[in-house]
């Protein structure tokens, strides 16, 4: 998963500068990876269902342990900063920062191993969080690096062309992980040993290994920005007692017998009252709040949140639903057949972005109609090919073409404008989860996948209006949006405390449990009025063409 913000000024380069073309490509490697992981923990979260007898709650503390750790690290390196007066990223500078991050990210990887050796869930989640927290040093740095890496007036076709890779990632993470857990459908392993996941986690850990040394050892610039590190003292404390409050719900959780459920309910209560008092008080007085002060940044942090939050949701217990009994057939689906239609959820959120990054290659209006006509069905076809390669057959994932048509007519009236953009792929997302829960079979499935459409690009949409009207406040607003990607770490488990729900006949609530999902979007369709209406109070016409993804 990735985070596309083209708003930040940095520092012009010399002009002149042609891309590197071997560092970009190097680059983009790690963008991949970003994806390929955090989208093959959709196959990897039902295993460990199965193989440590855990509760769907239980099994999406990977999600929580990842995405946690995006909020962790962005926090404690924005305190750091704070703390002794400068960015501490900038003064290190970017590339040594993607090195470091990568570094992390290799021990977590091979922390895997003994921890699977162990049979040790905890140890697990202990690994992944390491792996997501050198992913989130290595995306704050990357992303200003990929614009160093040439001219600055080309940098946002790098950013959309490693967004693209990204994507390309999150589709092919989901087969292949499968493949090595699980070999091909025609060829599954009939026990999957300890080795398979070892032999997988070293050679991603190799990979990037690889990447590291090959940044350590090549002579590219250092990447820094001239843009000053402001400090917020009272926005601070704000993000700190947050993360106090989540430490002591967690303990709560651990030494009492209170549900999973009225905990989770609770977190996203306290998230919202401390977001929404931070800034009734800056209102008062806006001195020492910094970007938490401007109305839209609250939104955008609330923004955030949620779609980063149902993203992954959607996906993460999407497994757990597969293998229901009578959902898509009778008998509910093994471990080794889910990664077909996971795929198709993470093909969608590529298919939207390929189509969303039609904007930056200049084309003409013809052009763009065109492209915006052809483009997704382009991607499905490679989305098409990569699930038939694998060994699945296709037959039944066809007719999603009708799925891909209405999204299109979807993206034509957005018109490339983040609110009625947000607004209607919000509406648009939030019919489909209620249609997926009152239906079942493929089509249920398809109305489900069609959330990973809807959500392809709404990050650039909330993200520029987040940081709207921000000035020298943008960077460190900026900041605060990539933590709230924590809300990956407390919608999945909430809705998997909801899917564990057991009725009379011992079945569980999976299906309905995407009402969270329907929530979320609903949540978002209301967001995005506020937006219009406070940056309209502000003066801001905010109908740019957007571009990137999450």
């Amino acid at each position: 998963m990735i985070a596309m913000d083209t708003t930040t000024s940095f520092a012009a380069p010399k002009p002149a500068i042609k891309t590197n073309i071997g560092a970009l490509a190097t680059l983009v490697l790690v963008f991949f990876f970003w994806g390929f992981i955090a989208a093959s923990s959709s196959v990897f979260i039902p295993f460990c269902r199965t193989e440590f007898k855990l509760t769907q709650f239980e099994s999406q503390l990977i999600g929580s342990a990842f995405y946690g750790a995006y909020f962790v690290g962005s926090l404690a390196l924005y305190l750091l900063s704070s703390a002794f007066g400068y960015d501490i990223l900038n003064k290190m500078g970017y590339k040594r920062g993607i090195i470091v991050g990568i570094w992390i990210s290799v021990i977590g990887a091979l922390a895997v191993i003994p921890s699977a050796n162990a049979h040790s869930f905890p140890l697990i989640l202990v690994s992944y969080f390491l792996v997501a927290l050198g992913f989130s040093l290595q995306q704050t740095a990357a992303q200003p690096f990929a614009i160093a890496l040439g001219d600055p007036a080309t940098g946002s076709h790098r950013l959309n062309f490693a967004g693209g890779i990204n994507s390309l990632g999150t589709t092919l993470g989901p087969i292949i992980v499968g493949y090595f857990l699980f070999g091909t459908p025609k060829n599954s392993s009939a026990i999957v040993t300890v080795t398979n996941i070892d032999n997988f986690y070293i050679l991603v850990a190799c990979v990037f290994a690889a990447v590291a040394l090959f940044f350590t050892f090549s002579k590219l610039p250092s990447g820094k920005d001239d843009a000053k590190f402001e400090a917020s003292k009272k926005a601070s404390i704000s993000l700190i007692l947050m993360t106090s409050f989540l430490i002591i719900i967690i303990i709560i959780g651990q030494l009492t017998n209170i549900g999973k459920t009225p905990l989770l309910i609770a977190t996203l209560v306290m998230i919202l009252a401390i977001l929404f008092s931070s800034y009734a008080s800056a209102s008062k007085n806006s001195d020492g709040w910094g970007a938490m002060k401007y109305p839209q940044l609250i939104l955008g942090m609330l923004g955030i949140f949620l779609y980063v939050g149902v993203e992954v949701t959607i996906d993460n217990n999407f497994g757990a639903l597969l293998k229901t009994p009578g959902y898509l057939i009778p008998a509910g689906l093994l471990d080794k057949d889910i990664s077909k239609y996971v795929t198709l959820y993470w093909g969608s959120l590529m298919i939207g972005r390929w189509t969303g990054a039609i904007g930056v290659f200049g084309l003409s209006k013809l052009g763009k109609t065109i492209a915006t006509i052809i483009v997704p069905f382009i991607a499905f076809g490679v989305v098409l090919s990569v699930i038939s390669l694998y060994g699945f057959n296709v037959n039944d994932l066809l007719a999603y073409t009708g799925v891909i048509a209405l999204a299109i007519l979807a993206f034509f009236f957005g018109q490339q404008k983040p609110v009625k953009t947000l607004l209607t792929l919000s509406l648009l997302a939030a019919f489909f989860m209620v249609f997926g829960v009152f239906s079942t079979g493929i089509v249920s499935v398809y109305s489900f996948m069609a959330g990973g459409l809807c959500c392809s690009i709404m990050w650039p949409c909330i993200f520029s209006l987040g940081v709207a009207g921000l000035g020298k406040y943008t960077s460190q607003g900026s900041a605060f949006l990539i933590m709230m990607i924590l809300g990956a770490a407390v919608i999945p488990p909430l809705q998997g405390s909801i899917g564990d729900i057991r009725a009379a006949d011992g079945s569980n609530n999976m299906h309905n449990s995407y009402l969270v999902a329907a929530g979320c979007f609903a949540a978002l369709a209301f967001l995005a009025l506020r937006f219009k209406s406070v940056l309209k109070a502000q003066g801001l016409n905010f109908d740019e063409q957007i571009g990137g993804g999450h």
